[in-house]
């Protein structure tokens, strides 16, 4: 039986006194807050040299606003544990719909005290208030972003309004993707399954199964194209204008500043993907090789189990190999795996209603919720490992203020990469020899599935999203075009490695990354890597990295990724330190392509 989590001891329902006391006190508390606000005037202002009723004035509002957030991050994750894992549950989708006009006025305070402290020179703010000193690094992000904002009243107004526009079209999104069903003619049978379901046979050990897969989603995901396809309009139509107004030069710098790495870093990186796709590609082929294609490799089989893999894996094994890989590390990351357990945070079955893929979010103390949709296969092993790790850094972040706990997305990353790494770097140790090498060959079949679909899906994914922007400056774009753009993306990011005849039109319409943020891809190649770099320096020096470790990850929403990677004498500016991370993957390349010779049919 696979777990469900659990938030009764938390509220026992939307009509619980304890929940309904929540909602009314986080309410009443960001009406006071708002009032703080204005009774320190916290807002622009001219540039002055800050005094004893500033460092007071600076104590009061950001003390007050860390206790509200921190207050209102658990509400809502409550309220969204609900919704993500039944969509259909319309008690949880009203709560939603209540606790975000509280968070809308909540987000324009950050936008008043940015203005507000850019008013300072920080290090003179710093002399007179001991909360400005302990949130030095996000209140520079903050006095950086006030280069960056509307007038007070439009950031209000364009927060207020988010509710009813972006808010609500990833909203409609993630329902109608949610609650979506389709019939899959498998070979002995034809079934009706919830799309979270059909997606996961495309690990399926039976080539006939994941075919029958991958053509039930080609069939159904165009009976919803329209409405998303509006959702993808609003949502960037909408983005381009705030950013424009922003006076962001595109949409990239945005969401680099908002990831906190510099464009020095975000180049050098890039520069360093786009010399490996050659790599992936001959791995594609030696893939399709090894499942008798005479060629590229169709989409059916990019996360394909390798056919000598060792088929299904049970819940509990699949818990076994990641306990086992935590607690080479230290037996705090172990232990995280049973508690995630016994506390049940974790909600693993797929079903009808429920959101595709997976994700962790934090919850109450140093406790998270963690989402998956497991399909019995070492792809979800890994996916567990990587859930399980942003539990972990959540850890780190529990005695963190509100505000220090803001976590860039790529930065955010660092910890579920590195311990998926621990996972795959235990099984390859294990499985040395030639005894071992169907063993070893599935799981490197598995990790390079993993590293393709974040160096190279994401390439294409961010191709994608880089057109959608500059095409929707001018129009609307239809369901149609939306397609031609993805594979367009895919033909070349993939290149020769895929089957373009196979490739996937409809990536646009199911990741829900697109609908929530921008450029929510690029921080996963950023999180792969960077953490491939973390996971060498542990192997040079274990203890001196133990030491440090938690340190580094508690400072995530703290540090710029240069000051993150400097801690650990890693030059993220320097394009050798990509191509270096990248090489432990070449060489896993290499390792499958020789291996791949004595099996393929």
């Amino acid at each position: 039986m696979l777990p469900t989590w659990s938030v009764a001891d938390v509220h026992e329902n939307f009509e619980a006194r304890s929940f309904l006391a929540a909602k009314e006190r986080v309410g009443a508390n960001v009406d006071r807050l708002i009032t703080l606000f204005d009774e320190h005037n916290i807002r622009a202002t001219e540039h002055r040299t800050p005094t004893a009723n500033d460092g007071a004035a600076a104590d009061a509002v950001i003390a007050g606003y860390n206790r509200v957030a921190a207050d209102l991050d658990v509400l809502g994750a409550y309220i969204y544990a609900s919704v993500s894992s039944d969509s259909r549950n319309a008690a949880a989708q009203a709560e939603l719909s209540e606790i975000e006009p509280v968070e809308s006025r909540l987000r324009p305070l950050l936008a008043r005290l940015a203005d507000w402290v850019g008013s300072f020179d920080l290090i003179d703010l710093v002399g007179v208030s001991t909360e400005t000193a302990e949130h030095f690094g996000p209140l520079s992000r903050l006095a950086e972003r006030a280069d960056h904002q509307m007038s007070e009243a439009e950031e209000h107004l364009y927060a207020e309004l988010s509710t009813t526009g972006a808010g609500a079209w990833g909203r409609l999104q993630r329902e109608v993707t949610s609650q979506l069903s389709s019939n899959v003619d498998l070979p002995n049978s034809t079934e009706t399954l919830p799309l979270t379901a059909v997606r996961g046979l495309a690990t399926d050990p039976d080539p006939a199964v994941r075919r029958a897969g991958f053509d039930a989603e080609l069939q159904i995901w165009p009976t919803i194209e329209v409405p998303v396809a509006a959702a993808m309009n609003a949502i960037k139509g909408e983005a381009n204008i705030v950013n424009r107004r922003r006076e962001w030069n595109s949409p990239l710098d945005a969401s680099l500043f908002a990831n906190s790495v510099g464009r020095t870093t975000f180049d050098a990186m890039h520069s360093a993907v786009s010399a490996s796709l050659p790599d992936f590609r001959r791995w594609m082929r030696a893939k399709a090789k090894l499942h008798g294609h005479d060629g590229p490799l169709p989409w059916w089989d990019l996360v394909a189990p390798a056919p000598m893999g060792s088929g299904a894996v049970s819940w509990t094994e699949g818990l076994d190999v990641v306990r086992t890989a935590f607690g080479d590390f230290s037996s705090t990351l172990g232990g995280l795996v049973d508690r995630a357990v016994d506390e049940k945070w974790i909600d693993a079955a797929p079903r009808d209603g429920k959101t595709g893929g997976a994700f962790c979010m934090p919850f109450v103390g140093d406790r998270s919720l963690v989402l998956l949709n497991w399909s019995g296969s070492a792809e979800s092993v890994q996916t567990t490992a990587h859930e399980l790790g942003h539990a972990y850094h959540n850890t780190t972040l529990a005695e963190r203020t509100a505000l220090q706990r803001r976590l860039p997305m790529a930065l955010a990353e660092t910890a579920s990469i590195f311990c998926e790494t621990l996972v795959v770097e235990a099984g390859l140790a294990r499985l040395d020899g030639p005894e071992y090498a169907a063993a070893r060959l599935a799981l490197l079949d598995v990790d390079l599935q993993g590293s393709n679909q974040v160096v190279v899906d994401i390439r294409s994914r961010f191709t994608f999203e880089t057109e959608l922007f500059a095409r929707r400056q001018r129009r609307t774009l239809s369901a149609n075009e939306l397609c031609e753009m993805m594979t367009d993306a895919q033909a070349e990011a993939y290149g020769d490695g895929l089957d373009q005849s196979t490739a996937h039109p409809y990536m646009w319409l199911l990741k829900p990354h697109y609908y929530g943020s921008h450029f929510y891809n690029w921080p996963y190649t950023y999180g792969l890597l960077f953490g491939l770099g973390l996971f060498a320096r542990y192997r040079d020096d274990p203890e001196n990295f133990r030491s440090g470790y938690d340190t580094l990850l508690s400072r995530a929403g703290m540090d710029t990724a240069e000051e993150l990677g400097a801690a650990f004498g890693l030059d993220v500016t320097d394009e050798a330190f990509w191509t270096a991370s990248l090489d432990v993957i070449r060489a896993r390349i290499d390792a499958y392509v020789e291996l791949t010779e004595q099996f393929a049919t």
